[in-house]
């Protein structure tokens, strides 16, 4: 399957606009998540790589502390973001996290 374009900052904006919970960095979006304990972050984590598997697009996924997760989208081989990263983004915030 061939990996979607690079977007234009207006697309990118426009895109960002449907998630409200991330946040540009740079040509990464980011999401920070608190999770009541340990066990229930690593059950987000998880269910997480369940929704990037199935996109083949995979986040990078960093726990911290106890409780707290940090996901960060970009499309790795393009050098910065494209629709699927949007696309799980909002599969992401679907989870109700």
């Amino acid at each position: 399957m061939a990996r979607p374009e690079l977007l234009s900052e207006s697309e990118i904006n426009d895109s960002l606009s449907e998630i409200n919970l991330w946040e540009l960095r740079g040509t990464t979006i980011v999401r920070e998540v608190s999770a009541p304990n340990f066990a229930m972050a690593i059950g987000i984590v998880n269910s997480i790589a369940v929704l990037a598997e199935k996109l083949d697009h995979h986040p990078d996924i960093y726990i911290y502390g106890w409780n707290k997760i940090r996901i960060t989208l970009s499309t790795h081989d393009k050098g910065g973001l494209t629709k699927l990263d949007f696309d799980l983004a909002k599969l992401i915030d679907n989870l109700n996290i």
